[in-house]
């Protein structure tokens, strides 16, 4: 038995049993419950860097706020425990705002902490209502310019109230305060202060780019850690009287009272902490999903190394024997002991539940407050550091919970003799990463830059609330003039006026719409491409008054989208040709990376609007089309007009991708349909027998679908005969089940153009000496065929209006007129074909003109001499032998044919070369019967 194999636990306890749910959850789905809290290797190693991480995080958080110190460590205390333990996200950390530092501090200001404690009762209360709800996902519907610019205005405030502890003073009351005063405070300053100060944040910078193996090892140390540490120890040996951290004693700690105020002040600062709290947790819960993902994508892409490399290193004897080596971090979580076999798959990444962790941050305000803690969020710095730390599951953030209340109770005397420049230093670097050049470039590359700038701008001069208030109207303004802005050009091509609107149409825009529409010629003929989602009434009804008056003075109106299609489809026709039931366009429409679509005006002259579901490709310009060079491979020309290799995905890629996109836009479409069918049965009413090969597409050129056809597919659309020597029963079988059993109306038999089976009955067949292989064996069926086209004493099947292009569409088209005698010898289909409830159909289908032919129905009927296989026009309601003429039937191109009804004596006809001509002159004669 393979090491690697897990061992199964003789109990049957609860956590014993696998989970209740498995495989990849959807987005933000809960989490499934997993029995016991179990505590993994990693997770106690992961809570002990955050601890480190949070202590001096969280009392530089209070000392931000002016707050009591001991409240930041009972805030992160509860953080970790409660919102932990109830959370939807598992791998975040929730402690100290740091968003709220600005907040915080200005209600403490106005109300005083015991007040402050109160409100933060509120927001958690609130907090609850709004997750059990289901509020959470609203919350991200913000703009995230609106998002980002209030965490970076606050990190602007945050940063200019610290600079003036690190200077050695005193922050003000406001951000706008901060900065008025900050030419005072460098008049004034002391160099002990400044120096701890830069000293912590050289130490905050430098730590992560340690080189070598010395860096790798101390890497493992948080670098706040590390820096409020070596601030410490230099204060303590150089500047012994710098101010330090004063942690009061517990039993002077205050507790919240009843809230004193205006009520409406009071309200405001409730949804304020409430607000800015439960965004900081949801972004921070999606930034963790994001990390957790590409943490788990990087051991993924790292397994195949280790494998490789312990295959080779344990050579035959691996597989037997002692295993040892370090225990996985996934079979801790499991309670299954075991060594870490990199075999193994990893659990899928379990998305977060933001309904729940939202909720669990309410209970933990609640509780914060209730004992005079600060307002507890998730730490995007906190929640990175546990996931960068190895954390397997949420035992990591109650332990670090756990940590930080001991060393509350413990640790007094070594806290207290932390510098609080190194503290501030650490909080006001803290604030400048809230700042986030990464967001900067992204708001203005989606021209979002104003709505960004408008809310920091809020956020500094009127606070956090007032701020986003600023941010939402900037955003509505800019998304109506965006609205109202409508460019409208007329351009003349070639006697025809093309008018190009780009925006949408409002109301806003009909007046400029107007003039340009009555500048043009009444009778003239015009292309009007509208390049927008919306219209509005008014605007629809000035084109359509417009249109039609244009009509009705002799001129032509053709409305088109960007990618040509007609203004009446629906938007998803016009603008994407993939629709749920062809998503295979073009071989796959998502495998062509880098086309823009553009809008051929050309095709427009005809006043007929391109039609997606036709095949064609509407929406490149001519240079653009796919082309089939001789080889049979597909080519795009490029702009030199050499062909280029398209870009083709792996075939595992492609079933993939086709799997997923079927069961994203046709599943729900088809779902019912099926069900019914599986219900009921089959019931097929025709039987159709066609080729193997890939391009030939049976639902597509019949425009079928879920049980209307039985398909049988082989190479060359084949039907042995049922006495032929080594017949083939597969085949048979389908016959007589689909005719015997499903009782089909009628059976089809499809050949098509290029077929590579008829191509290699016309070359050249296998020495008798050689064994026959399986792909001869049964291609020998399709000899009868070859004969047939050979034979003086069968007519040659044709295509109306046009001879063969050459032998082997010949060969294509008797092949069908073959099989179908073939058809006739089984036992099943003579019956019913003489009770007259079966009938047969010979079919060929052009691939290259995407065209289909039918059979004369008195050749299929085998009444007939005459073979011809006639055009399916657009137009036809029904294809058959009534809906053409004679000469439609039967006429050929030039003069090959001297009549419409031959004659067993009818003169020869010239015949396309053949490679199995007999007679070697490159022409096989045609001759009556």
């Amino acid at each position: 038995m393979s090491a690697c194999v897990p061992t199964r636990h003789d109990h049957t306890s609860r956590s014993s049993r696998p989970p209740r749910a498995s495989g990849i959850k959807r987005p933000h789905s809960p989490p499934p419950r997993n029995g016991r809290f179990r505590i993994a290797g990693a997770d106690l190693s992961a809570s002990i860097t955050v601890f480190l991480l949070a202590v001096p995080m969280s009392l530089g958080l209070a000392v931000a706020m002016d707050a009591p110190l001991e409240a930041g460590l009972i805030s992160a205390a509860i953080g970790g425990i409660v919102a932990g333990l109830l959370g939807g996200t598992p791998l975040q950390v929730s402690g100290p705002s740091a968003g709220l530092t600005v907040v915080t501090a200005e209600l403490i200001q106005i109300y005083g902490w015991r007040t402050t404690c109160a409100i933060t009762i509120g927001a958690g209360l609130l907090q609850i209502l709004l997750g059990s709800l289901r509020a959470a996902r609203s919350a991200l519907a913000v703009s995230p310019a609106i998002v980002h610019g209030t965490l970076a205005g606050i990190g602007v405030a945050i940063a200019l109230a610290q600079l003036h502890i690190v200077l050695g003073g005193s922050p003000q009351s406001s951000a706008v305060a901060n900065a008025l005063a900050l030419p005072d405070q460098l008049g004034r300053v002391s160099p002990a202060a400044p120096l701890i100060g830069v000293l912590t944040i050289a130490v905050l910078i430098l730590w992560p780019r340690i080189p070598g193996r010395i860096g790798r090892v101390v890497r493992r140390i948080p670098a706040a850690l590390a820096a409020v540490v070596t601030a410490t120890v230099v204060a303590a040996i150089t500047a012994p009287g710098i101010a330090r951290v004063d942690l009061p004693s517990w039993r002077s700690h205050a507790l919240p009272e009843m809230p004193h105020g205006p009520v409406l002040a009071l309200a405001t600062a409730v949804l304020t902490v409430m607000l800015v709290a439960s965004l900081e947790s949801l972004l921070a819960s999606v930034a963790v999903d994001k990390l957790s993902a590409d943490r788990a994508g990087g051991q993924a892409a790292a397994r195949p190394k280790a494998d490789s490399t312990s295959a080779s290193s344990s050579g035959p004897a691996s597989s037997s024997g002692p295993v040892s080596g370090p225990v996985s971090p996934s079979a801790l979580a499991q309670g299954r002991p075991g060594p870490a076999c990199p075999s193994l798959p990893d659990p899928p990444v379990r998305r977060s539940d933001l309904d729940r962790e939202l909720r669990a941050q309410g209970i933990a305000n609640t509780l914060s407050g209730l004992v005079g803690g600060l307002a507890v969020s998730g730490g995007a710095v906190r929640s990175s550091a546990n996931v960068r730390a190895g954390a397997t599951g949420r035992a990591s953030t109650v332990l670090h919970g756990v940590w930080v209340l001991l060393a509350a109770g413990l640790l007094v005397a070594a806290l207290e003799q932390i510098p609080l420049a190194a503290l501030a230093a650490l909080v006001m670097m803290v604030g400048i990463q809230m700042v986030s050049f990464a967001h900067i470039r992204n708001v203005h590359k989606h021209r979002e830059f104003l709505v960004y700038g408008a809310t920091i701008t809020g956020v500094l001069l009127f606070g956090v609330l007032k701020g986003v208030v600023i941010g939402i109207a900037v955003a509505v303004a800019v998304a109506m003039h965006r609205l109202a802005r409508t460019r409208i050009t007329v351009t003349e091509q070639g006697g025809q006026h093309l008018v190009v609107v780009r925006g949408q149409l409002t109301f806003l825009a009909v007046p400029r719409l107007s003039r340009a529409l009555a500048r043009l010629p009444q009778d003239g003929d015009a292309v009007v491409e509208l390049d927008g989602f919306f219209m509005d009434h008014a605007a629809y009804e000035t084109i359509q008054d417009w249109s039609i008056a244009q009509t009705a003075h002799g001129g032509r109106v053709v409305f088109t989208g960007r990618s040509g299609g007609r203004i009446a489809e629906p938007a998803s026709a016009a603008h994407s040709c993939c629709r749920p039931w062809t998503p295979w366009r073009n071989h796959h429409c998502h495998d062509r990376p880098g086309q823009t679509p553009e809008t051929h005006h050309a095709r427009l002259d005809t006043g007929r609007a391109p039609d997606c579901g036709s095949g064609s490709v509407e929406d490149r310009s001519p240079e653009q089309h796919t082309s089939h060079d001789t080889s049979g491979t597909h080519s795009t020309p490029g702009p030199a007009g050499s062909p280029t290799a398209a870009p083709r995905r792996t075939g595992g890629n492609r079933l993939f991708s086709g799997l997923s996109s079927f069961q994203r836009n046709t599943a729900p479409l088809v779902r019912e349909e099926l069900a019914r069918l599986a219900r009921e049965g089959q019931r097929p009413s025709q039987l159709f027998i066609t080729c193997a090969d890939s391009r030939l597409v049976t639902s597509m050129i019949t425009a079928s679908g879920p049980g209307d056809l039985f398909t049988v597919r082989n190479i060359g659309n084949l039907v042995p005969p049922p006495d032929a020597e080594s017949s083939d029963h597969s085949v048979g079988a389908a016959i007589e089940y689909a005719v015997d059993v499903l009782k089909v109306e009628s059976i089809t038999v499809c050949g098509h153009s290029g077929c590579g089976a008829m191509q290699a009955l016309l070359g050249a067949k296998p020495d008798p000496d050689t064994p026959l292989t399986s792909l001869w064996r049964w291609l020998r069926h399709g000899l009868p065929s070859l004969k047939r086209m050979e034979s003086r004493h069968h007519a040659w099947a044709r295509i109306s209006g046009r001879l063969p292009a050459d032998a082997v569409e010949q060969l294509c088209l008797t092949n069908v007129v073959q099989q179908l005698d073939h058809l006739r010898a089984h036992g099943s289909v003579a019956r019913r074909l003489a009770e007259g409830t079966l009938q047969l159909h010979g079919m060929y289908f052009h691939v290259g003109e995407a065209q289909a032919y039918l059979l004369a129905e008195g050749a299929s009927d085998g009444l007939t001499l005459d073979e011809v296989f006639n055009r399916v026009d657009p137009g036809d309601a029904h294809a058959s032998s009534d809906s053409h003429t004679p000469a439609d039937a039967h006429a050929l191109a030039g003069s090959h044919t001297p009549s419409d009804s031959r004659s067993p004596g009818d003169a020869d006809t010239p015949r396309p070369t053949a490679p199995g001509d007999p007679a070697g002159s490159g022409e096989l004669e045609r001759t009556g019967v």
